[in-house]
């Protein structure tokens, strides 16, 4: 499953999982988990560089991902844990001030969520390292100052539930990724930006990191509003 980031069909992403993050964006619980999706061609490996595309406010989310193991439909939470193989650090770049106008019209978050370099993300975490991945600590910094600082016991939908639901609408394959929300905090990011960002136990032991500068895209898409 290391090869997940190379291999996998599809990114999964959990929406307002996180009580704070729900609040400091204004924005209401949803009745039953909430998922949109993701390219793996937003995929970025740590040390590779965020590219801002012209006219876009982008925002950071940290996230825990979950590596899915094995193919299933309709799994239960019972079962959930055995289509597992491991875990990433990931953040979820969003493109805020597109996020807001498509939301007022009704439309798909896909170009908010799915530009290049949206999605870094860590290396494999294999299960076996991972006692609790609701007892997980998750952090964010810009330029050395924190942004995010939160746990996954924080979580609404904890992660069985979230397969659960998930794969009751469409198949989990081996190498997806699901990330399953963030804490509060989220905020813009900048050109000349440092991006750094950590998976920890909450004994404080290091399980992933990541590392990312900031640059403007020169070509491509321009938004303006």
């Amino acid at each position: 499953m290391s090869s997940f980031v190379r291999n996998g069909r599809k990114i999964v992403a959990i929406g307002r999982n996180y009580a704070d993050h729900i609040k400091e964006l204004g924005n209401t619980v949803p009745s039953e988990p909430f998922f949109f999706l993701k390219p793996t061609t937003s995929y970025l490996v740590s040390g590779g560089r965020v590219e801002i595309p012209k006219g876009v406010n982008v925002h950071h989310e940290v996230e825990l991902g979950v590596v899915i193991g094995k193919n299933g439909r309709d799994i239960s939470q019972a079962e959930a844990d055995s289509h597992v193989a491991g875990y990433a650090l990931a953040i979820d770049m969003t493109a805020r001030n597109m996020q807001e106008v498509v939301k007022k019209k009704g439309l798909p978050w896909s170009a908010v969520k799915g530009f290049d370099t949206f999605t870094p993300v860590s290396s494999f975490v294999p299960k076996s390292a991972v006692k609790d991945p609701h007892a997980l600590k998750l952090w964010l910094k810009i330029n050395g100052k924190f942004k995010q600082n939160g746990t996954t016991a924080d979580m609404i939908n904890r992660i069985p539930k979230l397969i659960e639901h998930v794969s009751s609408i469409m198949t989990l394959e081996e190498g997806d990724l699901l990330l399953t929300g963030t804490p509060a905090g989220v905020g813009s990011i900048a050109e000349g930006d440092i991006i750094t960002a950590g998976l920890e136990t909450i004994d404080g032991a290091s399980l992933a990191t990541l590392e990312h500068g900031v640059i403007n895209r020169e070509k491509g898409y321009v938004f303006t509003g």
